[in-house]
């Protein structure tokens, strides 16, 4: 999911509405995210829309390969409409939990598609659309990405599979990313293996054009691989958190959420300070509960298979609008707007431990 919402942008265009655009070009099967003006953030319509053409291309011989990409410049997609997911809730109805069954079912879809799958992934890629983008076989960022599981800054934690794709990002840097909550850009996304190919975002149409004139062979894969090292690069220099990664890798390995915030601000290495201070303040406006629940399922997901990350997550979700700070999360900032959020608890110093694995309990992985 994500901390973004989409408003009803298509009120005054009832014939401009279609939410995903699909096209098929040189045997490609192309899916574009249709809501610009709400970041492409993804409702329930629009996960049966994609899964349901994913199915039929799945079984059409004449598709051999999927590009999924993100309308406008601003996002490929900022996740998940989360101020559906409220309204459902509050209203007692059910769309919130089918919200989750059938994204995680989509982005097992993605995971395990018998064919090739490109992730233009141009603008904002946050919660949900990382969970799309990182089940594709070629991950694609530009100069606009920014990539981020900013689930704990509305109470949540990272799902659509991050307890798996976040934990097996090098050393502890996805349990950073994914307990801070965090952007990273494209040279850091590849540092992370979160993308594998950058390409300049004046070259997309160049892109689609290498892609429509596209000689297959047997191996699509390949084809497509071929495409993209014409116009972009799999390394970028200087990435960020190459030079934070040893203080990364010890703050973050600490047992729990508030040592880590503890041992933080107490840095006074001159080339970290900055970074530690900015962490440590930026983790105290989280919701504790749930950053300690990240921290516990990121662990946790190092020894899960995929299908048991998802299981888990799913879990997670079935306690956590009752008993989770979502709905606060989502109050304060969606809603309200008063960006006041009265977490519970209210402090990392008051996290029970026993309370934190009580989420997992009754939880067979």
């Amino acid at each position: 999911m994500t901390a973004q919402v989409a408003p009803a942008e298509c009120a005054s265009q009832p014939l401009a509405c279609d939410t995903v655009l699909f096209d098929v070009r040189n045997h490609i099967g192309h899916l574009t995210l249709n809501r610009p003006q709400g970041l492409n953030a993804i409702d329930l319509p629009m996960i049966r829309q994609l899964q349901s053409r994913l199915d039929a291309w799945a079984k059409d011989d004449d598709v051999y390969a999927v590009v999924l990409r993100g309308s406008g410049e601003k996002a490929f997609c900022a996740g998940g409409d989360i101020r559906s997911l409220y309204d459902s809730f509050k209203n007692g109805r059910t769309e919130h939990e089918d919200f989750f069954v059938e994204e995680y079912a989509l982005d097992l879809t993605l995971h395990h598609y018998r064919k090739p799958v490109v992730a233009l992934m141009n603008g904002l890629v946050l919660g949900g659309g990382m969970g799309l983008a990182q089940a594709a076989d070629l991950r694609v960022v530009t100069e606009r990405s920014r990539l981020a599981m900013p689930e704990v800054a509305i109470g949540y934690f990272p799902d659509v599979g991050g307890s798996y794709f976040l934990s097996r990002v090098p050393g502890e840097l996805g349990i950073y990313l994914g307990v801070s909550g965090v952007q990273v850009q494209a040279a850091d996304a590849l540092y992370c293996g979160l993308a594998n190919w950058y390409l300049d975002s004046a070259r997309l149409d160049e892109l689609d054009l290498q892609l429509d004139n596209l000689r297959w062979s047997l191996t699509p894969l390949k084809d497509l691989q071929g495409t993209l090292a014409k116009l972009g690069v799999q390394h970028l220099p200087g990435p960020a958190l190459a030079n934070l990664r040893p203080a990364i890798d010890h703050f973050f390995a600490l047992p729990d959420v508030p040592s880590i915030i503890e041992q933080l601000m107490e840095v006074r290495v001159f080339d970290t300070h900055a970074w530690a201070m900015d962490t440590a303040h930026l983790m105290q406006t989280r919701s504790p509960l749930a950053m300690a629940v990240t921290l516990e399922l990121l662990r946790r997901g190092r020894h899960l298979t995929l299908e048991q990350c998802f299981a888990l997550e799913l879990h997670l979700d079935r306690q956590w609008f009752e008993r989770g700070d979502l709905i606060e999360g989502i109050r304060a900032l969606i809603v309200d707007k008063d960006k006041k959020p009265q977490w519970s608890p209210s402090s990392v110093q008051a996290l029970n431990a026993e309370h934190v694995a009580s989420f997992f309990s009754g939880q067979e992985a």
